[in-house]
């Protein structure tokens, strides 16, 4: 039925280490299913598989470096068998010349290395690598004590209880993510013609609701201002779809969904933006939820692929950090990130009165090969009117 490959996990990405399998010969998948655990400059993410079938063979074992589309799992239907893609045909050799005089005899050919390159990763069993995930620590920081240095149960605990052990996430090596970051970042400024706007939205209609909201709710079940955010953005790209895609090759393709990435800090450096999935279809409560939850995930490393395969634009906020305005650089091939900074009280003209009011800095960065000024006014400013009826969102 198909073959299960190692995915491309963003524009950084040319290779991944496979860490774990959930899926065995003989398990039957659905679409969906996670059937892997993958290693990459953004920490451990889990892999989904997008056909249904049967895992008939497994191609890859967990500690193997393999680049982006390398096959690592065969799927089939019952009764099914899976047919490797063959080498291209080699040419046939020309005939030998007539012997006139001896020769020295051709070098062998060099059969080029199998695509799959061993690690410095080390062995662990299953039940190590769960407890080393959910207490964030990197098993390459731990010493095994089973054989062949193999990392233990036993030994996961003796590293949790070390207070430093525990940061950062699992696997995370942030120097490599620094280098993937700044290497999408310069292709980005490289090959994408950006351009930047801002616009100042008044806040005192989008607090109000959310106070009148959060009235009687626990703290963990509060909505926040982030969570109008994302809505309106997706909303607002429903009649502005030409910042929701990605150019490729210089042709925009829309993209079918509105999946956006929101931008998450990882602790002690890193960046991810994993997508929330339909963004524009989901109520404000489980917008929050989404956020709540990818943000945990995101720095505990345990992401899913199709969280960082499916994003179609970007929101990023440093309200929080207390910075008022964010310039984003677009996450190729996506055309356009939306910026959103610290809420601060102005001076304010309402009904002809000077009063404060609560204000913030939404900025956009958009791709000239795509759009322009003139549409990405049109796309602030519709984002503006929808948080102005936060009841609508």
């Amino acid at each position: 039925m198909g073959i299960f490959r190692m995915p491309s996990l963003g524009a950084d990405m040319e290779a991944g280490v496979l860490v774990e399998w959930l899926k065995q010969p003989g398990d039957a998948v659905a679409r969906g299913d996670i059937v892997a655990v993958v290693e990459t400059q953004k920490g451990a993410i889990e892999v989904e598989t997008f056909e249904a079938g049967v895992i008939e063979r497994l191609l890859v074992t967990p500690g193997t470096t393999v680049p982006v589309g390398t096959p690592l799992a065969l799927l089939a239907g019952a009764g099914e068998s899976i047919v490797l893609p063959s080498p291209e045909p080699q040419p046939s050799a020309p005939p030998p010349p007539p012997l006139r005089a001896p020769a020295p005899l051709p070098s062998p050919p060099v059969t080029p290395p199998p695509v799959m390159v061993a690690t410095a990763h080390p062995p662990a069993s299953p039940a190590a690598r769960r407890l080393a995930a959910e207490r964030g620590i990197a098993l390459t920081a731990i010493a095994g004590s089973g054989p062949g240095g193999a990392v233990l149960l036993a030994d996961v605990e003796r590293a949790a209880a070390t207070p430093s052990a525990a940061s950062p996430a699992r696997g995370l090596d942030l120097a490599q993510m620094r280098r993937a970051i700044a290497a999408a970042m310069a292709r980005s400024n490289q090959e994408i013609p950006h351009y930047y706007l801002s616009t100042t939205v008044a806040l005192a209609k989008a607090n109000a609701w959310l106070i009148d909201r959060n009235t009687g709710r626990p703290p963990e079940q509060r909505l926040l201002l982030a969570a109008l955010q994302l809505k309106a953005v997706a909303l607002a790209l429903r009649r502005l779809p030409e910042f929701n895609g990605f150019c490729i090759d210089g042709t925009f393709r829309p993209a079918e969904g509105i999946h956006i990435g929101t931008a998450v800090a990882i602790r002690g450096g890193g960046l991810v933006a994993p997508a929330i999935h339909d963004t524009d279809k989901l109520a404000v409560d489980e917008v929050m939820a989404r956020l709540r939850d990818v943000v945990a995930r995101a720095r505990s490393g345990r992401l899913r692929s199709s969280e960082l395969q499916d994003p179609t634009i970007t929101v990023t906020s440093l309200g929080d950090r207390g910075v008022e305005g964010v310039f984003g650089v677009i996450y190729p091939p996506q055309v356009a990130i939306v910026g959103f900074g610290k809420p601060v009280e102005r001076p304010w003209v309402a009904d002809g009165q000077v009063v404060p009011c609560p204000v913030m800095t939404a900025t956009l960065a958009a791709d000239h090969r795509v759009s322009d000024g003139h549409r990405g006014a049109l796309l602030l400013a519709e984002i503006d009117r929808l948080l102005q009826e936060p009841g609508s969102l």
